[in-house]
């Protein structure tokens, strides 16, 4: 036991004779619009098969790049279930989320850099007219007007300002009543900085989840007192250590992005996607298997040196598995994919629950949870009430269909058994 533990422990025993509560943490890894998504429906799960555990009230969040999104949101009061409603299923209303502002072009990235072409230009040829240098070193000057993002990333910054300036809600980090940090990369170092730690509390809450969300080649750096900011994922896939800081008892951890599983022969894999191998995909396909498995590699091995540096916190981690293909290749701008997928998630974490609940209810019963077993065995249970229909007709065809086959079975029964008693 460390110096710090020990002394939590101590004062946790001093002069109190009622046990504590639990302090729980929740840490939420990246992974864009899929990540944000797979995240929501796997925190709807856990919120109604965890009894004890509730996802508005932990004592520290920590959220990277989409899982700052949903970070911010869980510490503002939204639960999981309104989250789905307003991001996913595009309830009507004024918080609705619109994921076509995150594909508006970034116009005036796209005007800075073009107003330093001609310049550029000249000092191209000129160093290789006049001063005879290479071709190629004058043209890598030209490297500096190509735009550094795609997209312009100021929407999520004002829509976030805006949802949160309602009553009860906040965007900023020393008013929150629980502590919310949001990781980002510093362009100029490669230091990760936690905003809602002492000297970055006072950026607002939302342009805090823009810098954490700023995917380099996507969105342009974030500009924040004089300093450019990129995804928080560049240094660590989770920042779990931020919590595990804080003295948390129990660590509930969710990434989203785990490499794809494509070998034809395993048992769980999708039939519905074809590819015998992930190079026929092209270079997206390559791309995104090769990203995924940078960052789930950092991932493991974080989790085993948390393991052993904290070793009297629980810290439980929840992922798709590897052999999902809805996680990997889903198209992520169509409404009833976003759908799809949310409903996916949720059913597959109220799976994974349902295995590991001889592993992880020890686990969990030390702080005060139950795993809620009933509520797993509930397969009316959905999440996207556009789904809800769908799923409850398919229950009740399957529920004729074993009607059916048992009473033809009984009916075969019956006329072996008056045929047996017509031959004795």
């Amino acid at each position: 036991m460390n110096e710090r533990t020990a002394l939590r422990r101590g004062s946790d025993q001093v002069g109190s004779r009622a046990p504590r509560a639990p302090r729980i943490g929740v840490a939420l890894a990246g992974g864009g619009p899929l990540g944000a998504i797979y995240e929501i429906g796997a925190l709807a799960a856990l919120s109604e098969a965890l009894r004890g555990v509730d996802f508005n009230d932990a004592e520290v969040y920590v959220g990277v790049s989409a899982g700052s999104f949903i970070a911010a949101g869980l510490v503002n009061g939204f639960t999981p279930h309104q989250m789905s409603r307003l991001f996913i299923e595009g309830h009507r209303s004024e918080d609705r989320f619109d994921p076509s502002i995150l594909l508006r072009p970034a116009l005036r990235e796209y005007l800075r850099r073009a107003c330093s072409l001609p310049p550029l230009l000249a000092a191209a040829l000129w160093n290789y007219v006049a001063r005879r240098g290479s071709l190629m070193s004058s043209i890598e000057r030209l490297g500096r007007a190509i735009p550094t993002g795609i997209f312009d990333g100021n929407a999520v910054d004002k829509y976030l300002g805006r949802i949160f300036a309602q009553t009860g809600r906040t965007n900023d980090f020393r008013q929150l009543r629980h502590k919310l940090y949001l990781v980002a990369t510093d362009l100029d170092t490669g230091e990760a900085v936690a905003f809602g730690s002492q000297g970055f509390d006072h950026v607002p809450i939302s342009r805090a989840v823009q810098a954490s969300a700023a995917l380099p080649g996507v969105f342009p750096p974030v500009p924040i007192d004089g300093r450019y900011f990129v995804d928080g994922a560049l240094r660590k896939t989770l920042h779990a250590s931020i919590a595990l800081e804080h003295g948390v008892d129990l660590l509930i951890c969710v990434n989203p992005l785990v490499p794809y599983d494509a070998r034809p022969h395993h048992p769980t894999r999708d039939r519905e996607h074809r590819l015998d191998k992930l190079v026929e995909g092209g270079l997206p396909v390559v791309l995104a298997q090769t990203f995924r498995s940078i960052i789930h590699s950092r991932l493991g091995a974080g989790m085993e040196r948390y393991k052993t540096a904290y070793p009297h916190t629980d810290i439980v981690l929840f992922e798709p598995n590897r052999a999902d293909a809805d996680m990997f290749f889903t198209n992520l701008f169509s409404y009833s994919s976003r759908r799809r997928l949310a409903e996916h998630a949720y059913q597959k974490t109220r799976r994974e629950l349902w295995e590991r609940r001889h592993e992880l209810g020890p686990r969990l019963a030390r702080h005060g949870i139950e795993i809620d077993a009933a509520c797993l065995r509930d397969e009316k249970l959905t999440l996207v009430k556009s789904l809800r229909r769908t799923r409850e007709l398919r229950l009740e065809t399957i529920s004729s269909i074993t009607a059916r086959e048992l009473k033809h079975t009984l009916d075969d029964l019956e006329r072996w058994l008056a045929a047996t008693a017509v031959a004795a």
